[in-house]
C-alpha cells in the first residue's frame, strides 16, 4: 500500500488539490512529536487551503500540466509522506527530518508568494475573457501592466467583511428587517442610511455574517468608499481579492468593463453581494457604475444620505433608551461606592448627553470604566457647566463627542487633533505618527509618544492593531497599525475649524482634479499641513506661501507626481511624509526641491518609485531618519558620481526599509553613512546580499533583517560593528550561518532569530557575554548546548505566532 493509500486517498492521480491538502492537514494535526514544527506546517497549509479550493473550482480554465501546479501537487505529496512518517522518526534523525519539513513549508510559501502570481498572469486573459475584439475595445487593457510595479504578496484580504470584535446591542430588530428586505427577490439595490455613529457599518457587517445571508450569497465583498472615492482602485481591489492580478486602468470606462467581466465570471459559482460602505453625497455616478444588470447580483450601501435614484432606503435609528442603557452599563459598570439611586441618576444624565449614538456611548463609557464615584460626578458636572449639548434637544454626534475631547489632558488634545491630518479610513503605521510627534513637540522619546497612542486607544478615540507579537525594541513601532472611526477623525478636524483656514495651526487641503480653493493664494500660518490629491491631479501646483510648516503630509493617488516647488520655501520643515494611495508606486519628480531645507529631519516615502541615489544627492545634513515602505527603486547604481556621503548625510541615524519587493541589494552609500545607529530591512524578499563595507558603520547599534528570505549570509565584515548591541534575523529562511567572528562583538546583548532553524552557530559565539536569545525550539537547543561555555546566556524558545493582522497593511 502506498503512502497516499494509507491516508485514505487511494491513488493521488484522481484526487483534487483541496482534498489532498485537507487530509494532510488532518494527519499533521495529530502529530505531537514535532511541535511547533508540525503546527507551523499546518498553519501554512491552512492558509493555502482556500487557494486549492479555488484551483479545484477552475479546473476547466487552468492548465494542470503547467510547471507551477505540478510542483504544488508534488509538494503536497511530499507533505503527506512526511506527516505519515512523523511518529517513526528516531531522535538522532530529528535534525535532518526537521530541515526536510522546513523545505516543504518553504516550498508552499514560495508557491503562494511567487508561483501563484506567475500562474495568475498566465491565465489572466482567459479568466477575464479579455481576448480578441474585447481587447481592442479597451485599448489593450490586459497588456497595460505598469513596468515599475512592485508586486505585493499574493495574500491580499482586500474586500472581506470586517470582523466584529465588540458587544452589539439593539440591532436585532434592524437586522431582521434588513435581512428580510435584502432577501426579497424584487430588491436589487438597498441603502442603509443614518447619522454618523449610529452603527451602520456594524449592522451591515453583522448582516453579512448571518447564516441565511451567507447561505444565499456565494460571494460577499465589502469595500469602503469614503468621501474621496476612487472607482478604479475599488475594482483593482476586487480583482486582487479574487486572485487575479490587478490591471492598470486608464479610465473609469475600462474599470467598468473589468468589473463586469469579473462579476460575470464569479456569478457562475453563485449569487454575489457587494457592500459599499460609507458612501458620501455626490457619489451617485460611482453607484451607477456598480448597477450592472446581472441575475443574482445585489448591492448594499451604507451612507449618511439617501440615494433615491439608486435604490430604496432603510433608515437606521439611534438606540432606544433601554438598549442605550445596556450598552453603557457594559462599558462602565457601577462604581463600587455608588448607591443604586445615585448610579441610576448618573446614567440618565450621561445617556441624555449620548443621544442614543453607540459610538458616543462607547467612548464615554470607556472613559468612566473603573473610575470612582467622584470622577463620575465630576465628569457629569463638567459636561453640564456651560455645555450647550444638554440644552440642545437634538445634538449632533460631534456635539455629543466634544466633551470627551475637552476632558483630555492638554498633550493628548494636541496629539488627537493631529490625527485629522491623515485620510479617512487610512491604516497608519504607529511609527509615522510617533515620528511626527517627536519633531513637532520635541520632548521625550518615541516611547513617550507610543504611550500617548495607547492612552488615546484606551479611551476608544483610536484603535491600535498589533501586527506581530505586540513588542517593540527600542522605539521600533512598525508592527502597530493605527485606525480611527471617520466620525472621530471629523472630531479631530473640528478642533481646527474654529479659526479661518489661513490662521489654523493644522490645515487640510483637498485638491480635486486641479481645483484649488481661493484661500491658497494667501500666506498660510499652519505648522502641520496635509495636502491630498486625487488620481486626476496633474501636478499643476499653485505657488503657495507656507513659511511656518514643520510637518508636511502629502497624500497622492496619481501615477506621476511632481513635488511642489513651494516646499523649498518651508525652511522650518522637519517632517515630510509622502503616501501614495494608488495601486502601483507613483513616480516622484522634482525631488531636488528638498535640498534647500536646513531643518528636515525625517522623510517617509510609501509606495513611490525613486532612485536610491537621489537621497545622498539632496545633501540633507540635518536628516535623522529615512523610511522607505513599499517603494520601487529600479536599478541600484554604484559610484556613478563623487558624493561624500559622510558629509551629505552627516546626521542620518536610522534607515528603515520595509516591503520593498524589488530591492535585491543595498546601494553603496548606505555603508558610508558613518553616523548610522539603526538599520532596519524587513520583508524585502529579493534582498540577497549586504555590502561588504558594512563594517564601516562603527556607530551601528541595531541591525534588523527580518523576513528577507533570499538573504543567504551576513558579510564577514559584520564583526567590525563594534557598537552593535541588537541583531534580529528572524524569518530569514535562506540564512544558514552567522559570521565566523561574530564573537568579537562585545556589546552584542540581544539576538532575535525566530524561525531560523537549520543554521550553524560559529564557535566564536561562546565569547559573547550576558546574551539574550529569542528563537525557535530547534535553534534554542543549539544555544542550550553552549550554555556551559557562555557567561549568563538566556535563551527564550518561542513557538511561531501566526498573526494575520499584517494583511491590513495593504
Amino acid at each position: 500500500m502506498n503512502d497516499w493509500a494509507s491516508l485514505g486517498l487511494g491513488s493521488i492521480g484522481g484526487a483534487v488539490f483541496s482534498e489532498l491538502l485537507k487530509l494532510v492537514i488532518e494527519e499533521a494535526k495529530k502529530v505531537k512529536a514535532f511541535k511547533p514544527l508540525s503546527k507551523d506546517l499546518v498553519s501554512t497549509m491552512e492558509r493555502l487551503f482556500p487557494l486549492t479550493q479555488k484551483i479545484d473550482s477552475m479546473q476547466k480554465e487552468l492548465d494542470f500540466g503547467v510547471k507551477e501546479l505540478k510542483e504544488l501537487r508534488d509538494t503536497i505529496e511530499r507533505a503527506g509522506v512526511a506527516v505519515r512518517k512523523f511518529p517513526s522518526v528516531k531522535w538522532y534523525e530529528k535534525s535532518k527530518y526537521t530541515r526536510k519539513i522546513e523545505r516543504i513549508n518553504e516550498d508552499m510559501l514560495k508557491f503562494c508568494q511567487i508561483d501563484l502570481q506567475l500562474l495568475q498572469h498566465r491565465n489572466q486573459l482567459t479568466l477575464l475573457g479579455l481576448t480578441g475584439n474585447l481587447v481592442n475595445s479597451v485599448d489593450g487593457l490586459s497588456k497595460r501592466m505598469d513596468l515599475l510595479s512592485v508586486h505585493a504578496p499574493v495574500f491580499r484580504d482586500l474586500c472581506s467583511v470586517p470582523k466584529l470584535d465588540k458587544v452589539i446591542v439593539g440591532l436585532d430588530w434592524p437586522l431582521g428587517e434588513l435581512k428580510k428586505r435584502l432577501l426579497d427577490n424584487s430588491v436589487v439595490s438597498l441603502v442603509v442610511s443614518a447619522p454618523p455613529g449610529c452603527g451602520k457599518t456594524t449592522l451591515v457587517s453583522r448582516l453579512c455574517d448571518d447564516p441565511d445571508i451567507k447561505g444565499k450569497f456565494k460571494h460577499i465583498f465589502f469595500s469602503v468608499v469614503s468621501s474621496t472615492p476612487n472607482f478604479k482602485v475599488i475594482v483593482q481591489n476586487l480583482l486582487q481579492h479574487n486572485g487575479y492580478e490587478a490591471l492598470t486602468f486608464e479610465n473609469d470606462s475600462q474599470a467598468e468593463l473589468g468589473l463586469r467581466k469579473l462579476l460575470e465570471e464569479l456569478k457562475e459559482n453563485g449569487p454575489i453581494l457587494v457592500v459599499l460602505d460609507d458612501v458620501w453625497r455626490g457619489a451617485e455616478s460611482l453607484l451607477q457604475k456598480f448597477q450592472i444588470k446581472l441575475p443574482d447580483y445585489k448591492i448594499l450601501v451604507t451612507s449618511r444620505f439617501d440615494f433615491p435614484s439608486f435604490g430604496s432606503s432603510y433608515h437606521l435609528k439611534p438606540l432606544e433608551d433601554e438598549d442605550a442603557r445596556s450598552l453603557l452599563i457594559h462599558w462602565a459598570s457601577r462604581p463600587s461606592n455608588a448607591s443604586p439611586d445615585e448610579y441610576e441618576d448618573l446614567l440618565k444624565k450621561i445617556l441624555k448627553r449620548c443621544n442614543g449614538f453607540p459610538i458616543v456611548i462607547e467612548v464615554v463609557g470607556v472613559s468612566l470604566k473603573g473610575q470612582s464615584l467622584n470622577t463620575w460626578k465630576g465628569q457629569v458636572e463638567s459636561w453640564s457647566e456651560g455645555e450647550r449639548i444638554l440644552g440642545n434637544p437634538h445634538p449632533t454626534v460631534l456635539e455629543c463627542l466634544q466633551p470627551s475631547f475637552d476632558a483630555l489632558e492638554t498633550n493628548l488634545k494636541e496629539c488627537f487633533s493631529d490625527m485629522g491630518s491623515f485620510l479617512e479610513e487610512q491604516k497608519i503605521r504607529a511609527s509615522v505618527i510617533i515620528d511626527m510627534w517627536v519633531e513637532l513637540y520635541g520632548k521625550g522619546s518615541s516611547i513617550l509618544y507610543m504611550k500617548y497612542l495607547e492612552d488615546l486607544a484606551s479611551q476608544n478615540l483610536l484603535k491600535l492593531v498589533p501586527l506581530g507579537r505586540n513588542e517593540h525594541e527600542d522605539g521600533f513601532y512598525n508592527d502597530f497599525l493605527v485606525t480611527q472611526h471617520d466620525i472621530l477623525r471629523e472630531l479631530a478636524i473640528r478642533q481646527s475649524e474654529l479659526t479661518e483656514n489661513i490662521e489654523r495651526k493644522r490645515l487640510n487641503l483637498e485638491i480635486r482634479e486641479n481645483t484649488f480653493p481661493d484661500w491658497c493664494l494667501n500666506t498660510i500660518s499652519a505648522s502641520l499641513l496635509s495636502i491630498s490629491t486625487d488620481d486626476l491631479f496633474s501636478s499643476n501646483w499653485l505657488e503657495m506661501d507656507c513659511p511656518n510648516v514643520e510637518a508636511l503630509v502629502l497624500n497622492l493617488s496619481s501615477p506621476d507626481y511632481e513635488l511642489p516647488s513651494f516646499i523649498a520655501g518651508m525652511k522650518k520643515l522637519k517632517v515630510l511624509t509622502i503616501t501614495n494611495h494608488g495601486f502601483y508606486p507613483a513616480r516622484l519628480s522634482n525631488f531636488s526641491c528638498l535640498s534647500s531645507l536646513p531643518n528636515l529631519k525625517r522623510i517617509r516615502l510609501e509606495k513611490v518609485s525613486v532612485t536610491l541615489l537621489d537621497i545622498p544627492r539632496l545633501q540633507l545634513g540635518s536628516l535623522k531618519k529615512l523610511s522607505l515602505v513599499m517603494c520601487s527603486f529600479g536599478e541600484v547604481f554604484y559610484e556613478t558620481e563623487e558624493i561624500d556621503v559622510s558629509k551629505a548625510l552627516s546626521n542620518l541615524q536610522e534607515i528603515d526599509i520595509d516591503y520593498c519587493y524589488d530591492l535585491d541589494e543595498l546601494p553603496y552609500w548606505v555603508s558610508e553613512v558613518v553616523s548610522l545607529k539603526t538599520l532596519s530591512i524587513t520583508n524585502c524578499n529579493k534582498l540577497s546580499t549586504l555590502p561588504e563595507d558594512m563594517g564601516n558603520l562603527s556607530k551601528l547599534e541595531m541591525l534588523r533583517l527580518c523576513s528577507c528570505n533570499n538573504l543567504s549570509e551576513l558579510p564577514e565584515a559584520t564583526e567590525r560593528l563594534s557598537n552593535l548591541r541588537f541583531l534580529d534575523i528572524s524569518h530569514c529562511l535562506g540564512l544558514r550561518k552567522l559570521p565566523q567572528e561574530i564573537g568579537k562583538l562585545e556589546k552584542l546583548k540581544k539576538i532575535w532569530m525566530r524561525k531560523y532553524s537549520g543554521c550553524k552557530l560559529p564557535d566564536s559565539v561562546t565569547n559573547l557575554e550576558n546574551l539574550e536569545v529569542k528563537c525557535d525550539e530547534e535553534t534554542g537547543s543549539l544555544w542550550e548546548m553552549l550554555k556551559p561555555n557562555m557567561i549568563n546566556l538566556r535563551v527564550h524558545k518561542e513557538e511561531t505566532e501566526h498573526n494575520l493582522n499584517w494583511l491590513q497593511t495593504f
